[in-house]
């Protein structure tokens, strides 16, 4: 078999992106050759790559697990693929898979490191599977449970995938904030309340922030009842952020914590891989209410004019779907 030629986009901070060729060899055994069909742009990490935002103590560590390249020179970054594989073993051929692998028309990866998307799953909306899989970790983190009032502020990829898992779990009232009230249609497809920060009901039992800003840190500390926990799931990059620990923090006893997808939450540590909680988050992407979060697709060739307009501050788009033809 020949080796074909791929094309791949690379990230060049600070603002700059650009389509490069690369051949791809031939799969060995136990590897699949795959033809990308779909990949998304995360508004997050991405953004901050191509913005030249990555501090340089954490080039290693905000590395994508197929990334090319290193900070701060040029990368091939972005975790979000969807395939059809071409070439590989046993019935793999023709199975539609989900990888965390960069956009790139065609690539090469080992089985273990493909996950096969069930029936129910179409292709179009398992783009969502890594941040889904964050979504997953941060109610893992939070500890959700039956009965929780939540408070999910920033109504942005993460934070409505959160929102709607949280509106899933039984007797759970979900809020959904954010300053922007051309999403309160988000809070309606997705089972929770949407809200203005000033209308924020107080006394929550679970507060998760992912609007990255420090109105809405503030906010998330402000709604949080006696002995709640906020969660930060928010990555600011190189950015210095005020954390507003005065006022009622100590006297209401708040928890403030951190998650991130890097490592599986501790309660779930012993019995869960990286590769089961990412097979989970594809088959959570059954519903169809989360298309809501995903915007039209644009073409694989126009990518460094997307990531032009997706990192300007101004720009409104969520999950951006990228269609490979």
């Amino acid at each position: 078999m020949p080796e074909p030629i791929a094309r791949a986009l690379w990230l060049r901070p600070p603002g700059e992106a650009f389509i490069a060729e690369e051949s791809v060899s031939e799969p060995a055994g136990g590897e699949l050759l795959v033809r990308s069909l779909y990949s998304a742009v995360s508004r997050g990490t991405e953004t901050l790559v191509y913005s030249g935002q990555v501090p340089a103590s954490e080039y290693e560590r905000m590395r994508a697990p197929f990334q090319a390249g290193d900070l701060p020179g040029a990368v091939k970054h972005g975790y979000a693929n969807v395939g059809v594989v071409e070439h590989g073993p046993g019935d793999w051929p023709g199975r539609r898979v989900f990888c965390l692998y960069p956009h790139q028309t065609r690539y090469r990866i080992d089985a273990d490191a493909a996950i096969p998307l069930p029936v129910d799953v179409p292709p179009e909306r398992a783009v969502l599977a890594a941040n889904m899989e964050t979504a997953v970790n941060a109610l893992w983190d939070a500890g959700a449970s039956v009965g929780d009032r939540v408070t999910v502020i920033g109504a942005g990829v993460i934070g409505g995938l959160i929102a709607g898992l949280a509106a899933g779990l039984p007797g759970v009232d979900v809020e959904l904030v954010d300053i922007d009230t051309r999403k309160q249609y988000l809070g309606d497809a997705l089972g929770a309340r949407f809200r203005l920060p000033d209308q924020a009901t107080p006394e929550r039992d679970i507060v998760i922030h992912a609007s990255a800003s420090e109105a809405g840190l503030a906010t998330a500390i402000d709604v949080a009842g006696f002995e709640a926990t906020v969660l930060e799931m928010s990555w600011y990059g190189a950015r210095a952020v005020t954390v507003p620990l005065g006022g009622a923090f100590h006297s209401k006893r708040l928890t403030l914590r951190s998650s991130q997808v890097g490592a599986v939450s501790p309660g779930r540590r012993p019995r869960r891989d990286h590769r089961s909680r990412l097979a989970l988050a594809v088959s959570l992407l059954n519903d169809p209410r989360f298309d809501a979060l995903i915007e039209p697709d644009v073409a694989f060739d126009t990518l460094p004019d997307v990531m032009r307009r997706i990192a300007d501050p101004g720009d409104a788009t969520l999950c951006q779907r990228i269609r490979y033809d």
